[in-house]
């Protein structure tokens, strides 16, 4: 009686999940088409500091889009709104990974610049709140996290669609502890979640002269899921006659980045979210690690730009977080810049950001005192910036 009773409890809650992720089906089929910022009178940039090193490196990135981005403010086709309230301890005081204000400031906005967020974990002084990431991608339905890793030297040349809103994350936090024994996760997939990240992997290939999409899955074993990631996607190559499709396994896959032989085909790869948060952290560590990364969150109404590390807490414990690299947020800028349409804008920072990373090394951030501050690279990127 007592497992009948568990089963039944377990099954109801799993009812209403599917319920959910129905009811998200049908408000995928009633989306519009992507925003066209050219259109828009003024695009309105959020500046959300996070929590830990965020607010320092966020702003850091953010003094220098508004350098970039002067005239355009003073013109008003471009406006900055500074966003508070996502830190670790307002979302515990409120028990939300996004509180209700800041979700409301967020949505007001057309492209947000966020710093990084603390995501309590089994042992942390905090809540069990789910990640503000996690919450924020799927409250503005940010499907897309595109993130790129470049080395030239070393032929890679990598560009990841990872998948953002479903998979093993999409109802993370909303398991089910079925006994004291059992417990059980949830993955999710779906056509149009599945279709539309394709689709952008393939346009993106398409419009940049990419001869290669790469579908990454555990097809052979998760085989529903998984399975039919891996079928759509392939659907959509079928429509790109000129692009090659190929697909690999999650487990070989890290192992073929590493391989100086193979880890050159790779061009485009598009994957479930997951597989995508760690295998990107991986590429990541090619070009410098995770703290030389941005990431790009799109939807066909928000876009939202980040690092894509944490919040590192004990640099600000230890008083070291003016020392902080604000790289992977300037990378993140550059994305942004790109993604509203200043491409110019976006190539000149990029270019400044490998002289200044790769080439001159004037300045070099270590996170400590043996290195320059945050806002010393800031002004050194910007005065190559002005010397282009």
């Amino acid at each position: 009686m007592e497992k009948n009773t568990a089963a039944a409890k377990a099954a109801e809650k799993f009812d209403a999940l599917v319920t959910a992720q129905l009811e998200r089906v049908e408000r995928m089929k009633a989306q519009k088409d992507f925003v066209d910022y050219a259109a828009l009178p003024t695009i309105i940039i959020g500046v959300c500091g996070g929590d830990g090193i965020g607010p320092v490196i966020t702003d850091e990135a953010a003094r220098v889009l508004e350098y970039q981005l002067r005239d355009e403010v003073k013109s008003g086709k471009v406006e900055f709104r500074r966003i508070d309230g996502l830190t670790i301890e307002n979302r515990a005081a409120q028990g939300k990974a996004i509180p209700d204000d800041v979700l409301a400031a967020l949505k007001e906005c057309h492209v947000i610049l966020k710093g990084p967020t603390t995501t309590p974990r089994a042992g942390d002084p905090w809540p069990n709140i789910e990640s503000a990431n996690v919450a924020m991608r799927r409250e503005l339905d940010l499907f897309c996290n595109m993130r790129p890793v470049k080395v030239p030297e070393e032929g890679i040349d990598w560009t990841f669609f990872r998948e953002n809103t479903e998979g093993s994350y999409a109802v993370g936090s909303m398991g089910v502890n079925v006994t004291d024994d059992l417990a059980i996760d949830f993955v999710v997939t779906t056509t149009q979640g599945t279709e539309r990240i394709a689709k952008l992997a393939y346009d993106f290939a398409a419009r940049n002269h990419k001869s290669r999409v790469s579908i990454i899955t555990k097809a052979n074993v998760v085989k529903t899921t998984d399975g039919k990631f891996l079928r759509l996607c392939q659907d959509v190559g079928r429509q790109y006659p000129d692009i090659t499709t190929d697909d690999w396994y999650i487990d070989i896959l890290t192992a073929k980045l590493i391989d100086p032989a193979r880890r050159r085909d790779f061009q485009v790869l598009v994957l479930p979210n997951l597989y995508g948060d760690i295998i990107t952290d991986e590429a990541a560590q090619f070009q410098g690690g995770v703290g030389t990364a941005g990431s790009a969150n799109i939807g066909k109404r928000y876009a939202m730009f980040e690092a894509i590390h944490g919040s590192a807490p004990r640099m600000v414990s230890e008083g070291r977080a003016q020392y902080a690299d604000p790289c992977s947020m300037l990378r993140a800028a550059v994305l942004l810049l790109s993604h509203i349409g200043y491409q110019e804008k976006a190539d000149k920072l990029e270019r400044a950001l490998d002289i200044c990373m790769y080439e001159e090394k004037k300045y070099t951030v270590t996170g400590r005192g043996t290195g320059c501050t945050c806002s010393a690279f800031g002004d050194y990127v910007m005065e190559t910036i002005a010397r282009l």
